[in-house]
């Protein structure tokens, strides 16, 4: 069985957003046994539609469109499958009422555009969207299955998990003899080359399976592929590879799959009962803002100081003016009585600080930009790292919390 990923949308090509819905399907296909053989964005044009729905027909099992399905002029997915599969639109009176009760739930007159949104292809099978106005669309010839979903992402997600995965493998997946397996391990840290180094002959231990290593500023993602006879043997045959890439890097593995690192250092300050506190230079906030995306962050976290300016840092954090005029504050000295006196104003058991040159102005022959130091203290002992990262300002601030995170994790661990 293979698939095939079909984005529409003039605003994926002219880069006003990013794709991702592409790579939440493909995803989700491997994992279900349909693996993605094309993934193709186009414009919204008419006759690129069509054409690509022609070399579906003749070349995949499945394909999955997202994109153009909403009320307005632009919006000619649907018109394209009407005329490639010679069908008409026809009137689904529940899916109007549920449009019109939606507006009207929302205080809002349903424009009468929207109408057009209960009018489906006659010969289609709807997918019900409960999360927007525009529903799904499941068409059949030749044994070919195109799936149309609109393209914002979480009506999308729901669409897919809710209804169209269980109708795939109904369609398809009940007489398969063969198992695909995924599993990602996410690390930080460490480089892939360093990774790859550590873990020495990738070969010997994947055999005929797949590794990949996926590269990104706050870490490297390794993706684990098996293909297998049965269930049990496929989770197997991940678990040995798991298990022996363990035992090589285990150290900067922190999570698996869609696991975050706040949310990991934030179960483990649950579980430990332990209270945290952020001094933020370099990083402006975005430590803070990591940590409390985490529902239930108030439990643990107590707050933090955005000292950007030496004045803010002596007046809200009790730096001393000899160390800032002796050492600066970008320095090991200035990041550890950032962490230290933050623990100590709030009264938490762990302070953590961030001191950096984020670039890309700024730096020094002896300071350059992307030197960064990350303060720990607890009420055991308190200390700072260096790090040196790239010239770039955002990047330097994404690493810069992803680092101070990596090292509460690991000093979590320990307790």
């Amino acid at each position: 069985m293979n698939s095939k990923i079909l984005t529409v949308g003039d605003e994926i090509l002219i880069g006003q957003i990013v794709n991702t819905n592409a790579a939440y399907l493909g995803d989700v296909l491997f994992a279900i046994g349909m693996p993605v053989e094309k993934s193709v964005t186009i414009g919204d044009d008419e006759k690129m539609i069509l054409d690509e729905f022609k070399d579906s027909l003749e070349n995949y099992d499945l394909t999955i469109i997202t994109g153009g399905l909403g009320p307005t002029h632009d919006d000619i997915t649907k018109p394209a499958l009407v005329k490639f599969f010679n069908d008409e639109l026809i009137l689904n009176e529940k899916i109007l009422e549920y449009v019109t009760k939606l507006f009207a739930s929302r205080n809002i007159i349903m424009p009468k555009v929207n109408e057009g949104q209960a009018m489906v292809p006659s010969k289609s099978k709807v997918i019900w969207n409960a999360n927007g106005t525009a529903p799904g669309i499941w068409l059949e010839q030749e044994n070919k299955v195109f799936v149309a979903l609109p393209g914002v992402p979480y009506e999308m997600k729901a669409m897919m998990e809710e209804s169209v995965v269980p109708m795939l493998k109904e369609k398809f997946l009940s007489n398969l003899d063969y198992v695909l397996k995924q599993k990602t391990l996410l690390t930080t840290g460490v480089g892939e080359s360093v990774l790859n180094e550590m873990i020495g002959d990738v070969l010997s231990i994947i055999k005929n399976d797949k590794l990949a290593f996926l590269p990104s500023i706050e870490g490297v993602r390794l993706r684990i592929n098996v293909k297998s006879d049965t269930e049990e043997n496929a989770d197997k045959r991940v678990s040995e590879i798991e298990n022996q890439i363990r035992e090589k890097i285990g150290e900067y593995i922190f999570g698996t799959g869609n696991d975050i690192l706040e949310e990991i250092t934030g179960k483990l300050l649950t579980q430990k009962k332990l209270t945290l506190a952020a001094a933020e230079s370099c990083t402006g906030g975005l430590l803070s803002s990591r940590i409390t995306d985490v529902s239930g962050s108030s439990a643990y976290f107590l707050g933090g100081i955005v000292s950007y300016a030496n004045e803010a840092k002596i007046e809200f954090l009790d730096i001393k003016e000899d160390t800032l005029k002796n050492y600066g504050a970008v320095s090991e000295q200035t990041a550890i009585e950032m962490a230290e006196n933050v623990r100590k104003n709030f009264n938490s058991d762990i302070g953590i600080s961030t001191t950096g040159i984020a670039g890309p102005t700024g730096g020094t022959a002896e300071k350059p930009v992307g030197l960064v130091y990350i303060g720990y203290s607890d009420r055991e002992k308190t200390y700072a790292k260096q790090f040196l990262f790239s010239a770039f300002r955002e990047r330097n601030k994404k690493r810069a919390a992803q680092e101070a995170l990596e090292i509460l994790r690991k000093e979590l661990l320990q307790k």
